[in-house]
């Protein structure tokens, strides 16, 4: 048998030693257990010692063991070091070299064992060398997608730079005239505090001269023409102002507090301009003030008060839909009305229940009589007529007349005011102040012979069929409503008072909210858990309005909690009154959007890309309209 083969060590010295093993090997099979010791002649560098002729002589001592692995021992004295020692195995040797039987083959041919060597030694050097090929492709290939990168990060770093470089001096004089103005009005109040006046006046000559060449240019194009003549001059006088006046100290404490005059005066002007978007959107805007005048002029003027739109026969039948919707407003309720009905299959079968104040009521019936939607039945009522709506009975009542609730709104410096902040603005609202707001807290009283009632919310447009609403199994739910708790948005802790024991140990303040607008109601369910009591024990508990805050929804979570299921997001996409980011596929893929916020459709301040859903279902070439000034 023959000790073939090694693998490679980190010693360039010892690899062409066990190189040499390997040849002798070979050459000098081993039959039988031996231990021998073969000094081997090495080539060695021009810096380590050896004999004369350039060699050091190496130790090997083999220990073979016929049909076994065999152990090479090696000395090797290294150029660093006196000696090393290494031990090898034939498990550790190459796989590409074999134990082989070659009694015969070695007395044929003495070097056979040479041959095989050297036959492996060219195989391996092709593979490198192919392998090298390979490599150099792949080190070409990657080398040249750098070199593009590095091209266009290149390009990309000039363009940004270029960029920034002509922004940088772009408007340049502007800019040196706007700092010169900062500049001098720190000088001159330095100027004034040290009584050199006149030093003073100069510069607030200067000032306002660099004013009235900028006014309200935004570009140096936009500049008087004698702007950079008044910079110059600016310039001048500023440096006589540092020679005479600077102080790092006093310079820095009189931007500082220019800088924070000027954040109370940009937050001064948000709270105005947070006040005056409030007001435009709770005012109604004239054309929709004229519409319900128009419309009230006529229904008096034809005696049109005894007319019926709806068979009272429809009004009570559990069979048919039944929607209902609680608005002042007449051009809403309307598209809201035509919106559903262009959608359903059959028209004669659904039933729009309105119910609005005394102030609209002839109104909204007027528009309904001279634009009867198809066959549907329309049943309009006034709440004042409603005489079980009473403070005895109805607990809401009590807070909306409290003494409490009208210093709310009255007092000029609560913190609702613009004097005072935006905190509390959105919830100085009319509507909170309306019964009709809180009357989708009374459906089994106003419609006492009804099975179920879907609610729409005035701003909202229907884009599909809702008929598949009622055929919804609710597992025993009162409210069938879309949840709107992605993230932390929408969750009880958002509308109730934690702090408040009270709430804190009955409700969980992670619980999902849900939405007002779009809800399926089942009135069977209602009235067997008795949600109308539910509602009145919260609105006793909560009277001063410090358990939850203000407006509908936070007295929903609290009257319908456990009680509500939850419908496919599809059927109530919300948002299109703030959020201008409500992609178009998610606003065609729902069967209600709604213009919840401050940005209604039929104001100006709503977000224009939305506002044709709206106003598709208006026809702008309706008289009313056209007399009251209503415009696409």
């Amino acid at each position: 048998m023959g000790c073939i083969g090694a693998r490679s060590f980190s010693s360039c010295g010892f690899l062409l030693l066990l190189c040499c093993v390997e040849v002798w090997v070979l050459t000098n099979p081993v039959k039988s257990e031996t231990s021998e010791t073969v000094s081997i002649m090495v080539p060695d560098g021009p810096t380590s010692q050896g004999d004369a002729k350039g060699y050091r002589r190496l130790q090997v001592s083999l220990h073979c063991i016929t049909g076994k692995d065999v152990e090479m021992t090696t000395t090797y004295a290294g150029i660093s070091v006196a000696r090393k020692m290494h031990k090898v195995n034939t498990k550790d040797l190459s796989d590409s070299l074999k134990w082989k039987n070659s009694d015969e083959e070695t007395h044929a041919n003495p070097n056979g064992g040479l041959q095989l060597h050297q036959k492996w030694k060219k195989n391996r050097t092709n593979e490198m060398i192919q392998l090298s090929k390979d490599a150099e492709l792949q080190m070409q290939i990657a080398a040249m997608e750098r070199s593009k990168h590095f091209n266009n990060t290149l390009r990309g770093l000039h363009s940004i730079w270029r960029r920034e470089h002509q922004n940088h001096l772009q408007d340049s004089t502007l800019k040196l005239m706007k700092d010169q103005i900062i500049m001098a009005k720190v000088y001159a109040s330095i100027a004034s505090s040290k009584k050199n006046l006149d030093l003073a006046r100069h510069l607030l000559k200067h000032i306002k001269q660099n004013q009235d060449a900028i006014k309200e240019a935004n570009s140096d194009a936009e500049l008087q023409q004698n702007a950079l003549k008044h910079a110059k001059a600016m310039a001048h006088v500023l440096s006589l102002a540092k020679e005479q006046l600077y102080d790092c100290s006093i310079v820095a404490r009189k931007l500082r507090a220019m800088i924070q005059a000027s954040e109370e005066s940009v937050i001064a002007q948000q709270k105005k301009s947070q006040f005056l978007i409030h007001f435009a959107t709770k005012t109604v805007p004239k054309p929709l003030h004229c519409l319900p005048l128009q419309l009230t002029t006529d229904y008096f003027l034809h005696d049109h008060i005894r007319n019926e739109l709806a068979d009272k026969a429809k009004l009570e039948d559990p069979s048919f839909y039944h929607y209902a919707i609680f608005s002042d407003n007449v051009l809403a309720t309307a598209v809201v009305v035509n919106s559903t009905i262009s959608h359903v299959k059959e028209p004669e079968k659904h039933v729009f229940h309105i119910v609005t104040d005394r102030l609209n009521f002839a109104a909204m019936k007027m528009w309904f009589i001279a634009h009867p939607p198809l066959d549907a039945a329309i049943h309009v009522e006034n709440i004042d007529e409603f005489k079980w709506l009473n403070s005895s009975y109805c607990a809401v009542l009590h807070p909306i007349n409290s003494e409490n609730l009208k210093q709310y709104y009255s007092a000029r410096d609560h913190p609702s005011t613009v004097s005072a902040g935006n905190k509390n603005l959105k919830y100085k609202n009319p509507k909170y102040l309306s019964m009709l707001n809180h009357l989708r807290f009374y459906m089994p009283e106003i419609y006492p012979k009804l099975d179920k009632i879907l609610f729409l919310d005035d701003d909202v447009v229907v884009q599909k069929d809702l008929t598949p609403l009622w055929s919804i199994d609710m597992k025993g739910m009162v409210n069938g409503a879309v949840e709107t708790c992605k993230e932390n948005f929408g969750r009880f802790d958002k509308y109730l008072n934690f702090s408040d024991p009270m709430i804190s140990d009955t409700f969980d303040p992670k619980s999902c909210g849900w939405a007002f607008g779009m809800n399926i109601f089942d009135l069977k369910e209602w009235k067997k858990r008795d949600i109308s009591g539910i509602y009145h024990y919260w609105q006793d508990m909560g009277e001063f309005r410090n358990l939850w805050k203000l407006g509908t929804l936070p007295a929903g979570l609290v009257t319908f909690y456990g009680l509500t299921y939850s419908l496919d997001w599809s059927w109530h996409v919300l948002g299109l009154g703030y959020n201008p980011l409500i992609s178009t596929s998610v606003i065609e893929k729902a069967a209600v959007i709604h213009y919840n916020g401050n940005y209604k459709p039929w104001l100006d301040l709503a977000i224009t890309k939305y506002k044709h859903y709206w106003n598709k279902y208006i026809n702008f070439d309706d008289p009313y309209l056209r007399v009251c000034n209503i415009f696409q």
